[in-house]
């Protein structure tokens, strides 16, 4: 037979078994090749003997499998991918497959063209391959931007760490706590059959991150609790510190501020600069956040298991080998379940089933081990602590008063959200910023390699006065939100000409806010207080060189007073009550006859006395009601019904606001009586006399001559 030669090139797309039919050849001759998308078949030499084939491959490799076969999620073996091996019928249950098959994972959130947010399939394949590619990768998680929690909240905004969240954020909530222990009707200590163990599941590390706002953890009534932990910019989110496909933490770019950390065993000892108290107890301030929340965790489990036998009547053992984790003397699932138990139970599996809640959320996680050990026996609480100083005290109402809005107005962002201080110092605007956790480093160091603070030369108190700042001090850092919100001409201009002793109608109670430690400081060169027309008030108040700046008296983290700075001067101050007994004049200016007494005691007594005024004053002036304060209820006055707050207080006439708010601005910097004690007991002293209350008694610090 004549051979037939020809050179041949064409292209075919292929999935596994490549048909060459030569037209000549009496069977088609099958080749065998890899799978690949795309291959480039030559045919170099048909013959109707034979027939040579070459093929090379020019599909793209599949990226990151190298990275991603190292990760746990291609590891096989684990029993997160083998636990239902057995099952019968075969396959994963519907309520685990969204997480543990990447058919699940994609039948979940629709990328298979079902409904999302459900599993449509009762029954997913076991994942022979763990997750692979396809359950991260397609058009849903290309434009996924929100995270449904166990709690129903809903996180938007997100960007591809919502691809991780939606399994690593737990399969409960306190909310499933709350209820379940609603459902059971039983009273904390009574042991119900209804309940039972409440478990988080794996690895919840969102639900740690996200702290209040997912509700994760159970959150006991009346408590509030950390948010959002932030970190700092470029690591906020879970790719951000995890490489997505070996999920390792990125050690290196870690330690461009850890820089400590070489492993990460080794970030078990970091510690932020702002955790500068001793949570569990021990009297280790320099241990890592890790080891704090050990310690508690100690405390929680032997609180669970002396609580057990006493009020429940049954031996409590934790086996985190072994499911459901707890059980009794006996090795038997633990039955003696009251809400109590229940809570703290939840609790304690939360803070161990995250094993890197330390950088994740660690401060929302001690809190939820110190609330849970506080409601099983509030006398273990003894020399633990549950938040940090002010500043980075993120579950405190300064940061979580806006946890509803979702975002802190541009009116309150410069001194309550962590990037609105340094926005204001570059920009010289304010704008509402997102709810904060506390001060970041950012807040106030310009430079986070050198820990330079933002250098403020000049600042605007309330009233329009600019003080300039020395060069060289910090004290304009902080005056910059510690000066107040008012001021006396704040006050003049709502009062206008009206009669001081009749109520105006539609007047409103007006607050100098918290800690105005600056105003107070300059007395009456900034007029944060209100000084009566016609009398003299004290200005700058000086102290000595070594103590006349912020900083230079309070530690710039912790905010607390040097006391061995002071003691150099004031022999036997050595804690903070003692700092309230110093005074350095004879003069009794409360008129109580002791004139030993520190000046904070006599600040406290005008104090005293100015309320007293305040509510004589609504007994005698006609159309005014009788005043009552309640510092922890905005508006802080109300109409006093038996002694009880009733309505916000409308009754307002000039003298009686010009007192209230005076009486607030005592209130509200408690360590007036370091900053300018003087100048505080002036503005006492004049509030009480405009009220027709009695200073007979009292003397009022003179104003030296220039």
């Amino acid at each position: 037979m004549t051979k037939f030669r020809r050179a041949l090139s064409f292209l075919l797309i292929i999935t596994g078994v490549l048909l060459v039919i030569a037209g000549c050849s009496p069977e088609p001759i099958q080749v065998t090749v890899p799978v690949i998308e795309t291959v480039q078949v030559v045919v170099t030499e048909i013959v109707t003997e034979e027939i040579i084939v070459e093929v090379t491959p020019t599909g793209p490799e599949v990226p990151y499998l190298e990275l991603w076969a190292t990760s746990g999620h291609a590891d096989a073996s684990a029993d997160a991918f083998r636990h239902w091996d057995e099952e019968d019928p075969a396959g994963v249950p519907a309520r685990c497959a969204a997480c543990h098959t990447p058919d699940g994972y994609q039948d979940f959130i629709g990328a298979d063209g079902t409904e999302p947010g459900v599993i449509d399939a009762e029954t997913h394949m076991v994942a022979d391959e763990g997750i692979t590619c396809v359950a991260c990768h397609n058009d849903v998680t290309a434009n996924m931007t929100s995270v449904v929690m166990p709690s129903g909240v809903e996180l938007v905004g997100l960007g591809d760490e919502s691809r991780c969240m939606v399994c690593h954020q737990g399969r409960s909530s306190g909310l499933t706590v709350a209820a379940s222990i609603e459902s059971a009707g039983a009273g904390d200590d009574e042991v119900s059959e209804n309940l039972g163990f409440i478990n988080i599941h794996y690895y919840a590390a969102a639900a740690t991150k996200y702290g209040n706002v997912a509700e994760g953890g159970y959150e006991y009534e009346g408590k509030t609790y950390d948010g959002f932990f932030a970190h700092v910019d470029g690591f906020t989110s879970c790719i951000g510190c995890h490489d997505p496909h070996t999920l390792e933490i990125k050690v290196t770019e870690c330690q461009a501020c850890h820089e400590d950390v070489e492993t990460a065993e080794d970030f078990k000892d970091v510690r932020y600069i702002g955790s500068l108290v001793d949570y569990d107890g021990d009297g280790d301030m320099d241990e890592g956040i890790h080891y704090e929340i050990a310690g508690l965790q100690e405390i929680l489990y032997a609180a669970m298991q002396v609580y057990a036998v006493d009020v429940a009547g049954s031996e409590l053992v934790y086996d985190s080998s072994r499911y459901p984790y707890i059980f009794d003397g006996a090795g038997e699932n633990f039955a003696a379940w009251t809400p109590r138990l229940v809570r703290a139970a939840y609790n304690y599996q939360v803070s161990l089933k995250d094993p890197g809640a330390y950088a994740h959320g660690g401060k929302y996680i001690i809190q939820l081990l110190y609330d849970s050990i506080e409601d099983l026996d509030a006398g273990l609480t003894a020399g633990l602590t549950r938040i940090d100083h002010g500043h980075f005290a993120g579950s405190e109402a300064a940061f979580r008063h806006w946890d509803e809005d979702g975002f802190v107005p541009a009116s309150c962002s410069k001194c309550h959200s962590a990037d609105g201080l340094p926005l204001f110092f570059q920009e010289g605007v304010t704008i509402r910023q997102p709810v904060a956790n506390g001060f970041q480093c950012a807040t106030c160091h310009n430079d986070l390699e050198t820990w330079t603070r933002f250098e403020v030369a000049s600042v605007t108190f309330p009233s329009g006065t600019k003080i300039e700042i020395e060069e060289g001090t910090e004290g304009g850092l902080c005056m910059t939100c510690h000066q107040g919100r008012s001021s006396k001409a704040s006050v003049d201009n709502a009062l206008g000409d009206n009669p001081g002793d009749v109520v105006v109608e539609g007047l409103r109670f007006i607050n100098i806010h918290y800690f105005a430690a600056g105003a107070t400081r300059y007395g009456t060169e900034v007029q944060g207080a209100y000084e009566f027309d016609g009398n003299p008030y004290l200005g700058y108040f000086e102290h000595v060189p070594a103590a006349d700046d912020c900083t230079e008296c309070h530690d710039a983290h912790t905010q607390q007073v040097d006391v061995q700075l002071c003691s150099n001067c004031h022999e036997g101050v050595d804690t903070m009550e003692a700092l309230s007994a110093i005074r350095t004049s004879e003069t009794d200016w409360d008129g109580d006859g002791d004139a030993t007494e520190g000046l904070a005691l006599e600040i406290e007594t005008m104090t005293a006395a100015l309320y007293e005024a305040m509510q004589a004053y609504g007994l005698a002036t006609e159309g005014v009601d009788v005043i009552l304060y309640d510092d922890h209820r905005y508006p802080y006055f109300f109409v006093d019904i038996d002694g009880q707050p009733g309505d916000s207080y409308s009754t307002w006439t000039p003298n009686l606001l010009r007192a209230a708010y005076n009486f607030q601005y005592a209130q509200k910097d408690p360590g007036a009586y370091a900053h300018n004690g003087l100048y505080v007991i002036q503005i006492l002293y004049d509030s009480i006399a405009a009220l027709g209350g009695d200073v007979s008694a009292m003397t009022r610090p003179e104003v030296p001559a220039p």
